[in-house]
């Protein structure tokens, strides 16, 4: 009868896995990185945020799953677009009017699930919804994860700006042209949120 009892326990708990949504929130060390990197038919350039305007506590909502999945809900990382810099004021204005920052001064990325990566059981899968110029597209890719009480959060998504409906930029009478691909890198130092 004790191990019917103990049985039904361990189904009840496994049923109810996930139900509970767990709150916390996170601080970001200034010696985190976010990077954008483009390329042009002639060279590259690098736009890094400026981590500091990254103060306030992000309050992070999950669930758990037996698979160690986490879905997330109202956990959200907002950056500003006027807020990286890529190395003078003529690149950052083209930037800025690349990605319409007067129109939608924020790039915002919402972290919906993290689970197992099917191949390499070092990364993670992440799933986020990336916001630019009002447009948002979900992705998913990996990211490496190490740490207990700094959590190190590496990763690299790539995408076409083209699918925010972002032009380009042309220089130079159209002879140099920024490509559609562009990566963002993620190297952010998370810790847990304490408050006294």
């Amino acid at each position: 009868m004790k191990k019917v009892l103990f049985l039904i326990s361990i189904l009840a708990t496994m049923a109810f896995a996930g139900e509970i949504m767990e709150t916390t929130s996170v601080v970001i060390a200034p010696s985190s990185e976010i990077v954008i990197t483009g390329k042009t038919n002639v060279n590259s350039f690098n736009c890094q945020y400026n981590v500091l305007e990254l103060k306030e506590p992000i309050p992070v909502h999950f669930k758990r799953y037996n698979n160690g999945k986490l879905v997330f809900e109202n956990t959200i990382l907002t950056l500003e677009s006027a807020a990286f810099d890529c190395g003078g004021p003529g690149i950052n204005s083209d930037f800025n009017k690349l990605l319409k920052s007067k129109t939608y001064p924020e790039v915002i990325i919402e972290l919906k699930e993290i689970g197992k990566h099917p191949k390499d059981s070092k990364l993670i899968n992440a799933l986020i919804n990336l916001e630019i110029a009002g447009i948002t597209k979900a992705y998913t890719f990996p990211v490496k994860l190490e740490g207990s009480e700094t959590l190190n959060i590496e990763g690299v998504l790539s995408l076409n700006i083209r699918d925010f409906d972002l032009d380009p930029p042309k220089k130079a009478l159209g002879i140099i042209v920024v490509k559609e691909v562009i990566d963002i890198s993620f190297h952010l130092k998370a810790k847990e949120y304490v408050k006294y």
